[in-house]
């Protein structure tokens, strides 16, 4: 999965570029992220704008990814469409996820 890093301020913004978090690439977008997460301190958030289709491997993908931040750290997401919004509240993941309608525009860009 191709995702974009960047940093504005204190935060972590990783825009996903494809449409699917599904158990076929539940496994390879948990790695890309975990090395893009594991010299951060600051707050993680994933822009979702693009994510068409969430299945349980794509959720376990994404409670895995908070777990790594440690627990002081809760995973942010922005910019769920209907049909992912609709399983994180069918799961109760939205009461564990922060969810944000929008990202922030400003910072800078982090290879």
């Amino acid at each position: 999965m191709k995702i974009e890093r960047r940093i504005a301020d204190d935060l972590l913004i990783l825009t996903l570029q494809d449409t699917r978090i599904d158990a076929v690439g539940a496994v390879p977008f948990k790695e890309a992220v975990r090395q893009m997460v594991q010299d951060f301190d600051g707050r993680v958030m994933i822009d979702m704008t693009r994510i068409e289709f969430l299945d349980s491997s794509g959720l376990g993908a994404l409670v895995a990814i908070m777990k790594m931040l440690g627990g002081a750290r809760r995973l942010e997401l922005a910019n769920c469409g209907t049909i992912v919004r609709k399983v994180l509240t069918l799961t109760r993941m939205d009461r564990v996820f922060i969810l944000h309608d929008a990202v922030p525009t400003a910072g800078r860009s982090a290879a």
